[in-house]
């Protein structure tokens, strides 16, 4: 499956976004060749379970320009590369554990020139700084995640949702969710957005204050 699935979903994009989403594929091959940030037999539904699933939080969300937006655990670059082509005035910080991981991100921003994207080898425990989200696939439990980054959005929001975490998240979240304590929980599923059935179980839960 083809760029095209991107396009049909996101028939607004500009050149500028095209070109570069078309880019993408081949970028991840040549790099995942090297070092392997992506399963092999998952590249053949590259933009299918990585690209589009990212930018189902472009459908939940349109980030306003100036917003703030941490990807926690980013790997390979997913959901923040995609969705900083899509939202080039706000700005990104890609942060992971594991170094060759961040190595494929930089070499991808650079040959993509995105210059609202910067990244950063480190635990997210170590970022000393604060976001109006913190995005990411499905890295750890809800509560874990929550314990590491629950304090590193600011309070004050001005896109049409509240600021907060934003978790791309497959399966039943109900048990994880009922471990959450102190923040409002919005869960939506994937597939009211998108009509492949890949995304019949992939939910986006949004935390906030």
């Amino acid at each position: 499956m083809d760029e095209a699935i991107i396009f049909k979903y996101f028939p607004e994009l500009t050149e500028w976004q095209k070109v570069r989403f078309q880019k993408l594929q081949d970028l991840y091959l040549q790099w995942n060749a090297q070092i392997n940030v992506i399963s092999r037999k998952d590249m053949e539904h590259f933009y299918l379970h990585h690209v589009l699933h990212s930018l189902a939080i472009a459908r939940y969300v349109g980030f306003k320009d100036f917003t703030e937006i941490m990807d926690v655990g980013t790997g390979g670059g997913f959901p923040g590369i995609p969705l900083a082509i899509c939202f080039p005035k706000a700005s990104f910080h890609l942060v992971d554990s594991i170094g060759k991981k961040i190595k494929v991100v930089d070499a991808v921003v650079e040959a993509l020139e995105l210059t609202n994207v910067k990244t950063t080898h480190a635990r997210v425990e170590q970022i000393d700084e604060s976001y109006d989200f913190i995005v990411s696939r499905a890295v750890t439990n809800l509560s874990d995640f929550v314990r590491w980054t629950g304090y590193k959005f600011h309070r004050k929001s001005f896109n049409h949702v509240p600021n907060g975490i934003i978790y791309l998240k497959g399966g039943d979240v109900t048990e994880e969710l009922s471990q959450v304590r102190g923040l409002k929980k919005s869960v939506t599923e994937i597939g009211t957005y998108f009509d492949d059935p890949y995304f019949g179980t992939k939910k986006i839960v949004h935390l906030y204050r």
